[in-house]
């Protein structure tokens, strides 16, 4: 690990000045960086990210002093860990500033533990072949490597779930943090990411800088390195601070759940229109975000030279942003004359319009097929359906209704992101009647339904007549079944089983021609 006379004279260096030193050496044995710190740690600088593969290392060891023989930090062992250092040594300090004990440890590929720590020993008894044990490492990481390589061609990602807020306060229409795990995992199927592993915590109230705290953060990255992901996931959102000061902290991508359903929603949207206005909501939530990395040779100096148009990158950024937001507006806008257009025709005619409404994945546009015999693309996924979708349905007595489909809804879905949509939101301003679809097989409805409803209540649609819709009646247990049979104003249905949908249109029918009799 180091020689006798070089251990030496660091020793005697630190008992002078009470102080750690230490190097970063090489595999050639060059030393290629020194530090002093204080009397308890040394300060590495920002090496930046490894990107060269779950299988290598940085190439360089640390060997540092400990003056009270301690054994390895903490800080020692998340620096092994963060900067992917071949191995990393303390060397204890003696009375009389000679070395004592050696402690060293080193990476696991795999294991409940990032790293080993070795046994200490006698420094002068200690036989490390630092270059065998490296390599036989490298072997190992190598070895274990192939079995991640199914999840190379797609985002690796750890998930990082905050629960904010006193023990025992939440309301009934909060979801767990199991739950939230389970959305959040689902939403990362969605967007093709493999979930490599996930990290929850607890907190009275979220840290104002990192959200989890720097120690929580800490071990974040750690796992992240262990995984070898690609991505971190946060939820809550994480305000613009927040992003910045993670993204300071590591050069893993880091995004949050917002920023999943935004990239979700770029993923599906089909349409010019539905393109826009994902387009719109992206710019709308990065424009508070752009911060550059850097901000050392952010301002033009002053002076000669340096007078003038001194816009920054950041600037030009931020100003390009605004000025496509507008562009985007006010092109959004013009598809919004077309569809008030063709609203207009159908108003003419009179022609009631029921909108289905309903989280994400609760079944809409499988209920719009069964109804109308259409064939509107119907997933197993979250937002399969982002742009709007209508079609007549006609009842006996030669009546006939627009039905529409809407974009799923979502808890914590930002205001301004449903307003985004108004594509498809701009169906509920024309309803006469919405049907609030529920997937009753799952654990959460309670949940989904308070967070539909709060949505609902946000955007003025609150006071919309509506039918409560219990969907995927056929994966309930015959007990569940009838709890839900008991439940006043609530119709079951499977929608893949169109002969279930009668009482639903009788009761369509009911409300609409009532409500115009009235």
């Amino acid at each position: 690990m180091v020689t006798d006379e070089l251990a030496g004279y660091m020793c005697k260096l630190s008992r002078d000045m009470q102080r750690q030193v230490g190097f970063l050496c090489n595999r050639r044995g060059e030393i290629e960086h020194v530090f002093v710190g204080d009397s308890s740690k040394l300060m590495l600088p920002d090496f930046g990210r490894l990107r060269a593969g779950r299988g290598r290392f940085r190439g360089l060891r640390l060997v540092h002093t400990h003056l009270r023989n301690e054994s390895l930090t903490r800080d020692d062992l998340v620096d092994l860990a963060l900067l992917r250092l071949d191995l990393v040594a303390a060397v204890g300090v003696t009375n009389d500033g000679r070395p004592a004990d050696l402690h060293l440890a080193h990476l696991l590929p795999s294991g409940q533990s990032p790293w080993q720590i070795l046994p200490p020993e006698n420094f002068h008894r200690a036989h490390v072949d630092a270059q065998a044990l490296i390599e036989s490492l490298e072997r190992e990481f190598d070895r274990v490597a192939p079995t991640t390589q199914a999840n190379k061609s797609k985002d690796r990602a750890v998930l990082v779930i905050v629960d904010v807020g006193r023990k025992g306060h939440h309301d009934a229409s909060t979801m767990t943090v199991e739950q939230r795990q389970a959305e959040l995992e689902e939403l990362c199927k969605t967007a093709g990411v493999a979930v490599m592993g996930v990290i929850t915590q607890k907190r009275p109230v979220a840290d104002p800088k990192y959200l989890v705290g720097r120690g929580k953060l800490e071990d974040v990255l750690v796992r992240g390195m262990q995984e070898d992901a690609t991505l971190l996931v946060f939820d809550p959102e994480l305000t613009p601070g927040q992003a910045h000061a993670i993204g300071d902290f590591t050069d893993i991508k880091v995004i949050d759940r917002t920023m999943l359903i935004l990239d979700i929603f770029a993923q599906r949207a089909k349409s010019r229109d539905g393109k826009l206005q994902v387009e719109l909501a992206q710019l709308k939530y990065m424009l508070p975000r752009l911060q550059e990395k850097n901000t050392m040779m952010s301002r033009l100096t002053g002076g000669i030279g340096g007078r003038g148009p001194g816009e920054t990158k950041l600037e030009i950024n931020r100003r390009r942003a605004r000025e496509r937001i507008h562009r985007l507006e006010q092109e959004i806008e013009k598809y919004g004359e077309q569809r008030t257009a063709r609203r207009q025709v159908r108003s003419e005619k009179g022609l009631p319009v029921v909108a289905i409404v309903g989280y994400t994945n609760a079944g809409k546009s499988t209920l719009l097929n069964s109804l109308t015999r259409s064939d509107v693309v119907a997933e197993d996924k979250l937002f399969a359906t982002l742009d709007p979708t209508t079609r007549r349905l006609r009842f006996p007595k030669e009546r006939e209704i627009i039905i529409a489909d809407t974009v799923g809804f979502i808890r914590d879905l930002p205001l301004d992101l449903a307003r985004a949509f108004r594509a498809t939101l701009e169906e509920l301003a024309e309803a006469d009647l919405l049907l609030h679809v529920v997937d009753a097989s799952d654990d959460k409805r309670d949940q989904q339904i308070a967070a539909v409803e709060r949505i609902l209540g946000d955007l003025g649609y609150g006071e919309t007549p509506r039918l409560m819709v219990y969907n995927k009646m056929d994966r309930l247990t015959p007990d569940q079944v009838d709890v839900v049979n008991s439940m006043t104003g609530v119709l079951g249905i499977s929608a893949l089983h169109p002969e279930t949908a009668q009482p639903l249109l009788d009761a369509v029918e009911d409300k609409l021609w009532a409500r115009r009799a009235h």
